[in-house]
């Protein structure tokens, strides 16, 4: 019995260790399947880490790229931009310069154009040939050395012609054509106080002159007569011819017809500012034109004053003579006219008092502002050696 009990108690103890040991080695099964899971787990997390990580500097990578060709692109178009910008400027001065009339010194532009040095930008492009110059008359030589490929010197009182270079030859003459324009104005006898308005049809289409005049601005006749030969402003001169009884085209008939009045036959008007390079004449005719011009003080006082301003609509605008011989002292000036368009080269047109004595000066087609000064000035010099060496011939024949 004992015997019996003791291998049951043992059979027992031994189904209790059984179970122990089959529950240890399933727990520890357990545990080391979830230390794999873990493992696997935490593996799996690190490499979807990995990844990521590669992921994303691949992503970077390829972000970084573009954005760098981004900033190259806007480096290049920056650059472009400058460019065109100094393209523009540039296309803007030589506009000004084939179109818009004298610029009379002094005066200020809106922008910094004047401030730009364009002789670098220019380098290497040849001059423009004028009329003058493909007809060959740059190659005509005259004792004085004249820059002007025209000149004639002519007595008012007695008509006499003192000096002349190709004085018979017509040549486009630039704003020397306002001269007409205000000869007309002032004979046709309108109202100088009437309000004129500066529309689209005044702005020019053809050179791209500059004007400060702006689309809509109002002056009195007077005050648009006065800036358009003072200071060649072009609006001024189209308003006032679009102004005329009949409009523009009545106004450029009412011009020839008064040309051919003077005996100008070797002249031809097309338009009232001289922009238009088919307005031509000759110096003999200039002449002609100048002494008729003369005749009124209005044109006289319009054509010599220095400065003037006018108010074209909430802003005022001051204006200065485009011919710097106005403000030299030197000069006793009665009537003046400058011209510029890039057929026609630099034209001037005066009446001076040479030693007390009246006479018209016709400079055309000359190669800058200060050529044009500088044979007036030798001109002038001429003119008082040969005076004085007359008076002294005219003492010796009398003694």
């Amino acid at each position: 019995m004992v015997l019996l009990h003791c291998k049951l108690r043992f059979c027992t103890n031994s189904g209790f260790l059984m179970r122990g040991l089959i529950l240890k080695a399933l727990v520890i099964t357990l545990a080391t399947a979830f230390s794999m899971a873990g493992a696997q787990a935490a593996n799996s997390a690190r490499c979807a880490a990995s990844a990521a990580g590669k992921k994303a500097a691949c992503t970077h990578g390829v972000a970084k790229a573009p954005a760098a060709a981004k900033k190259t692109a806007r480096a290049r178009a920056a650059v472009k931009d400058k460019k065109l910008a100094a393209e523009e400027r540039e296309h803007r001065k030589r506009q000004l310069a084939l179109a818009g009339d004298d610029q009379p010194r002094g005066s200020k532009r809106k922008g910094s154009y004047q401030r730009v040095a364009y002789a670098s930008a220019m380098a290497g492009v040849p001059p423009m040939l004028t009329a003058g110059d493909l007809a060959g008359l740059n190659l005509t030589h005259d004792p004085l050395a004249l820059s002007s490929n025209v000149a004639l010197v002519m007595d008012q009182t007695t008509s006499e012609v003192l000096f002349e270079k190709n004085s018979s030859i017509a040549l486009p003459i630039a704003s020397i054509t306002k001269l007409m324009t205000s000869l007309v104005v002032v004979e046709a006898g309108q109202d100088l106080d009437e309000t004129l308005t500066v529309t689209e049809e005044d702005v020019d289409r053809e050179k791209f002159s500059h004007s400060r005049l702006r689309v809509g601005s109002q002056l009195s006749r007077s005050n648009m007569l006065h800036i358009a030969l003072m200071s060649s402003e072009n609006r001024a001169a189209a308003a006032l011819g679009r102004n005329y009884p009949g409009g523009i085209r009545a106004f450029v008939t009412a011009m020839n017809a008064k040309a051919r009045e003077l005996g100008m036959n070797s002249s031809h008007f097309a338009d009232s500012t001289g922009l238009n390079s088919a307005n031509v004449s000759s110096a003999r005719d200039l002449a002609k034109l100048v002494v008729a011009a003369y005749q009124h003080p209005l044109i006289r006082q319009y054509s010599t004053d220095s400065r003037y301003a006018v108010d074209p609509g909430g802003r005022t605008l001051e204006y200065r003579n485009s011919n710097g011989l106005i403000e030299n002292r030197d000069w006793e000036i009665g009537l003046q006219k400058t011209g510029y368009i890039s057929e026609a080269g630099r034209c001037l047109v005066m009446q001076v008092h040479v030693s007390g004595r009246p006479v018209v000066m016709i400079f055309l087609d000359s190669k800058s502002k200060q050529a044009r000064l500088a044979d007036a000035s030798r001109i002038r010099k001429w003119l008082e050696n040969r005076g004085a060496s007359a008076m002294s011939d005219r003492s010796s024949k009398r003694s």
